[in-house]
């Protein structure tokens, strides 16, 4: 009895009492750790759950934002150059609206209000610099006539040939959207990267997705055609009525395509400023939910059609200075085939679009990207200041009596008469037109003995002597113009026509109302 006391006592027996006797349960430090176990297994669980549905949530708004999309090919003959970086590269994307009246656009119309592909009602050009600090929208009028050049419908195979004399919104109605895009390349001289194209219920749904757009016009407006109509001053409009605003043709100005499209720009002028004033940029719910109304209405072409290429290029725009977005007009004129329709007013057209190639920030008057750089001075020494820059020479023959001719291979008409007024203004009187090949470069040609001469012709424009080449083929000089002097008369400089830009995004403009559409009633 007395041995089994004392065994009972020892430590031994007390460690197996509490790790093995079942009667006497866990020590108590043992028990606090399984409790902890089970809270850390419970957050553990919690937090794979959030993720797991987070994961979930945006696989299936990527899914859904997909499969919304529709795509068509970017062209429909011509064959793009390559490929940009769609964060950091510059980007121009033509913005169609199209005036089909399939499905849910069915109560604007009939099928037959619109052919093919249906016609684009609205074409804009967005050109987006490559350091996202300016953006410029090009307007193109519907009633331009242009060169729609050969396009072959990519799902049917068919070619369609060339056709001079069009209007522009047909450039899409037989071949398909990369017809378009085509037309707009040939008559702008750039490469279009991308395209949007949406339809009537795009706009409806959008405005009603950002809760109304702030539109403003002088006097109270009804447009029986379109069913605009509005009181004098500030409206919100959504739906409907902005549908309305857009698509109506004779509610501003003259009536004509130029009032409406001043209309379209002020809308989507306000429309930049509400989504990068209020935050919607920064703000995935609004995102969300515009990205899934705007995808739903939206044809893209291959390369652009994904959620993520629009994330990027809506982030390419979120910080841009609202002052910076230009809305432009592209110059036109009364057709003179045709009083019902427009013509590319030269030589403002060619003076636009050759500053749009020369990526010219068009909200700057004096044509340029940014200021020239003070030249940097040069430390004086005595013999420098001692020396007279030398007197011009003058030239040793007599202007008046020098054979120059000029051929105007730049594809702008009016380019021989503006360059001769030049040349008659320094003396070079005895002018030619000689025939001429479209051409890329300009070149002076020149005969031996005109060496002098020739210098001086390229002197005036500001054309390098590289450019200057001796030949047994003319007599004199003859002055070839190539595309890339296609505006003003210093070789490489962009000249802007006068008050390119009709407004910038930061601008509020309220619509003058065409007097026959002021209700008075």
């Amino acid at each position: 009895m007395g041995t089994d006391d004392a065994d009972s006592s020892t430590p031994t027996g007390q460690f197996s009492k509490h790790t093995e006797t079942t009667a006497v349960g866990a020590a108590r430090h043992l028990g606090a750790g399984r409790r902890m176990a089970g809270w850390l297994k419970a957050v553990t669980w919690i937090a794979s759950l959030a993720l797991l549905s987070a994961v979930i949530f945006a696989g299936y708004w990527f899914i859904r934002l997909q499969s919304n999309l529709s795509t068509a090919p970017l062209n429909a003959g011509s064959t793009p150059t390559g490929t940009i970086n769609q964060a950091t590269d510059r980007m121009q994307i033509l913005i169609l609206g199209s005036d089909t009246r399939d499905g849910a656009n069915a109560e604007y119309g009939t099928s037959d209000d619109s052919t093919g592909y249906g016609q684009s009602d609205v074409m804009m050009l967005m050109d987006i610099s490559a350091d996202n600090s300016r953006v410029s929208v090009i307007s193109f009028p519907r009633d331009l006539l242009v060169t729609i050049p050969e396009c072959t419908d990519q799902k049917t195979g068919e070619v369609y040939p060339e056709r001079s004399g069009a209007m522009i919104n047909e450039a899409m109605a037989q071949a398909g959207i990369g017809c378009a895009v085509d037309t707009v390349n040939k008559l702008t001289g750039l490469e279009v990267d991308h395209f949007m194209m949406a339809d009537f219920n795009a706009v409806t749904e959008l405005s009603n997705a950002v809760g109304g757009v702030e539109v403003c016009v002088s006097d109270p407006v009804y447009d029986p055609d379109s069913r605009l109509r509005l009181p004098a001053g500030n409206s919100s409009v959504q739906g409907e009525m902005a549908l309305a605003w857009l698509r109506s043709r004779h509610a501003f100005e003259d009536g004509g395509d130029l009032g409406r499209i001043k209309a379209q720009q002020a809308f989507l002028s306000w429309l930049t400023r509400k989504v990068t004033g209020d935050g919607t940029l920064s703000d995935p719910v609004k995102m969300l939910r515009i990205a899934d109304v705007v995808t739903r209405n939206l044809t893209l072409d291959e390369g652009f059609a994904s959620p993520s290429a629009l994330v990027t290029v809506g982030s390419r725009l979120k910080n841009i200075d609202v002052g910076k977005v230009a809305f432009v007009a592209a110059p036109t004129t009364q057709s003179v085939i045709d009083p019902n329709r427009l013509d590319l007013a030269q030589p403002a057209a060619s003076q636009l679009f050759a500053a749009l190639r020369d990526d010219v920030d068009l909200t700057d008057p004096t044509g340029t990207e940014s200021p020239t750089p003070a030249p940097t001075e040069v430390p004086t020494t005595p013999a420098a200041t001692e020396t007279t820059p030398a007197e011009p020479v003058a030239p040793i023959y007599d202007k008046a009596l020098q054979p120059v001719s000029v051929a105007n291979g730049s594809g702008v008409p009016t380019r021989y008469q503006e360059i001769a007024t030049a040349l008659i203004a320094d003396g070079f009187t005895q002018l030619g037109e000689a025939a001429a090949v479209p051409a890329e470069q300009t070149v002076i040609y020149y005969s031996a003995e005109f060496a002098d001469v020739a210098a001086d012709v390229a002197a005036l424009f500001g054309i390098p002597d590289t450019q200057l080449i001796a030949s047994t083929s003319v007599y004199g000089v003859q002055l070839n113009l190539g595309a890339d002097f296609a505006t003003g008369t210093q070789y490489g400089a962009a000249t802007l026509p006068p008050d390119v830009v009709n407004q910038t995004a930061g601008d509020v403009v309220c619509q003058q109302v065409n007097p026959f559409l002021i209700d008075r009633g």
